[in-house]
């Protein structure tokens, strides 16, 4: 099982981008999914996770107010719309997903059994 991110590119500050991810294979309506990123010459961090159902949402404040994390069950589809995109958001974003139950610490890396291969976005001043 391998998340697939779509959606990246280059962006003007200020501007918007919407990322997706699908995870073929496995049943998606099963996992906790949640957006990373590793900014240039950074250690991975932690965006957004969402429940299962999609009730329970948190985000990083960084990006709290600006991004929005959203999931389709049905078209096994998890999202990122980013707004109001800033140069230090420039990274390569992650999705990653947890088949075991929710865990309080969804921030770790270590917390995610599967992986993206990641996709760059870029936000020029």
């Amino acid at each position: 099982v391998q998340p697939v991110e779509s959606g990246g590119g280059l962006v003007q500050a200020g501007g918007s981008l919407k990322l997706s991810c699908t995870t073929p294979g496995r049943t998606f309506a099963d996992a906790i999914t949640a957006w990373f990123r590793q900014p240039p010459g950074k250690q991975r961090e932690f965006v957004a996770v969402i429940s299962k159902s999609g009730v329970i949402i948190y985000y990083d404040d960084s990006v709290n107010g600006r991004f929005i994390i959203t999931r389709d069950n049905a078209l096994n589809t998890l999202y990122l719309q980013m707004n109001n995109l800033k140069p230090e958001d420039t990274a390569v974003y992650y999705c990653a997903a947890r088949f075991a139950p929710w865990t309080s610490n969804y921030q770790l890396s270590s917390s995610y059994e599967y992986w993206g291969q990641g996709i760059q976005v870029t936000v020029s001043p």
